[in-house]
């Protein structure tokens, strides 16, 4: 197995990843029926991968882009995932 080490700092990462999914990604998907679906994307190239769970998205964009810097987006929430019994918080 593969491990890909990080090539970026976190705030780095964090700055490319929102800015590709605003500028690129954001218009191409439909908010309401999308809504909850995990977008991978290449923070290096702009590709990226809708699924319904963040596996298949991964594995989605790893086969189209080797050795992919992936940023993760849950469509119309503030975090991929949580930890505890608290559910995700939407985005206001």
């Amino acid at each position: 197995m593969v491990v890909r080490q990080p090539r970026y700092s976190k705030e780095e990462f964090t700055r490319r990843g929102d800015e590709i999914y605003e500028s690129h990604v954001r218009q191409q998907i439909d908010e309401e029926s999308d809504r909850g679906k995990i977008v991978a994307i290449d923070i290096e190239t702009g590709a990226f991968e809708l699924a319904d769970d963040l596996v298949t998205a991964a594995k989605q964009l790893s086969a189209r882009v080797p050795n992919t810097q992936t940023w993760f987006v849950r469509i119309g929430y503030l975090s991929v995932d949580h930890f505890g019994a608290r559910s995700l918080r939407t985005k206001p």
